[in-house]
């Protein structure tokens, strides 16, 4: 991006200074939620154009949080991780035992899924508290060198995001708790863990998948149990029932299967063989979870390929905005937001080509889930922020050179 002058109000030099590309980008993508909306959500009563006309207004809501949080220089957003944080498990553990298969609060005609809520928290604390470990122990010299043991810094991470992961599960909502695993590793990675511990790690994660699949998830989870058997099931070509358990992700993949390269079209009638339109795909949740398989059947594979490539795109941004950080906190924002969207285009994407069991996990920015895009609008304002904020200079006495680390990332131990 091309250095703004010097003489201009630092609002307008923030305003001009912004990585338009990614604004671009992300609008582009929020455009494209939109219209597929519209065809996704027809056959509700209120109709697809109602629809669409709310996650419009949620937009202009989430428009003005994303420029807002952009603006806004980013370290100060530190202040509010413990309470969302802590609010957020709050929540999670109120409707923890709920037999609701959406597993959302409603406040009036507001609702909203604390778990999506939760893991944007869980990224603000985590990149705070990785940012002032090292000061935190400068301060402390007999214990400070213990702060900067890449045990310490596992053993936190764990439990900042095991804690809202055993909630979550609990809640059965098993899609939104996987997304914590990346957004942990990732963590691990920007906060300095060198990779011998990240390799262990990952090792006694798979000899740990059997026990967990065989004796916890079943005591925990019997719905996620019975979607994964099914998901074998279906990967191995046995018998299933179509009409019962199988039916959304044997219909969905008929679906995006028969569409080919060009698709059916926008709104594709019955007579074009739409299995949207013959209501065979959940027609309570297409909006949401499977709106994937409308794109695919509507748009084809070069619709598919070109939302695919709009997601790529953006999160390569989001990595060159990272390279830019100017400190530890930032570019674990960054990488945080990278993991969640990565987890969340993969696991939705996935389940509906039968690559993931099916879960309740919405597509970010095409979904229509009212209060998660303006989540996701905060959360890629606080890329911006980075984006923004990378060029401030500190003053000489207080700057402190940047370090190599085994098997890490450190760029800057003080929090300016």
């Amino acid at each position: 991006m091309p250095d703004v002058p010097a003489r201009m109000t630092p609002l307008l030099r923030k305003l001009l200074g912004m990585n338009w590309w990614l604004v671009i980008v992300m609008f582009g993508l929020l455009a494209f939620g939109v219209h597929s909306i519209e065809s996704a959500a027809r056959h509700l009563p209120q109709g697809g154009e109602h629809f669409a006309s709310l996650q419009k207004k949620w937009i202009l809501i989430g428009a003005a949080v994303y420029f807002f949080t952009a603006f806004f220089d980013y370290r100060w957003f530190r202040w509010l991780a413990l309470p969302m944080y802590a609010v957020s498990l709050g929540l999670c553990a109120s409707i923890m035992n709920s037999d609701s298969e959406v597993h959302q609060i409603e406040f009036g005609s507001l609702s909203f899924q604390p778990a999506q809520f939760a893991i944007a928290s869980g990224i603000l604390i985590l990149a705070w508290l990785l940012q002032d470990l090292p000061r935190l122990g400068r301060k402390i010299p007999k214990i400070g060198w213990l702060l900067e043991e890449p045990i310490v810094k596992i053993g936190l991470v764990g439990i900042l995001t095991g804690i809202p992961f055993l909630i979550v599960v609990k809640m059965g909502d098993m899609g939104s708790a996987l997304v914590w695993l990346p957004v942990a590793f990732v963590a691990m990675i920007v906060g300095g863990v060198p990779y011998r511990y990240l390799v262990f790690i990952v090792v006694m994660g798979v000899a740990a998948v059997p026990p967990l699949y065989y004796v916890v998830l079943p005591k925990v989870s019997e719905r996620g149990t019975a979607r994964v058997e099914l998901f074998l099931d279906l990967l191995q070509d046995k018998p299933v029932d179509t009409s019962g358990a199988a039916y959304a992700p044997y219909n969905i993949a008929i679906a995006i299967g028969h569409a080919g390269y060009h698709g059916l079209g926008h709104m594709a009638p019955v007579d074009k063989g739409s299995m949207h339109a013959r209501r065979m795909i959940p027609v309570n949740t297409v909006h949401n979870d499977f709106i994937f398989a409308v794109i695919a059947e509507e748009q084809g594979f070069k619709g598919s390929l070109l939302l695919i490539t709009g997601f790529t795109v953006l999160l390569v941004l989001c990595l060159f905005v990272a390279t830019y950080a100017r400190d530890p906190m930032g570019c674990m924002l960054v990488g945080g937001v990278v993991a969640l969207f990565f987890a969340h285009v993969f696991e939705n994407i996935g389940m509906c080509v039968q690559l993931m069991p099916i879960t309740g996990i919405p597509l970010p920015l095409i979904s229509y889930s009212g209060t998660f895009v303006v989540m996701c609008m905060f959360l890629l304002g606080l890329v911006q922020s980075v984006w923004v904020h990378r060029k401030t200079i500190a003053k000489p006495q207080e700057s402190e050179a940047k370090e190599p680390h085994e098997g890490g990332l450190i760029l800057s131990n003080d929090l300016r």
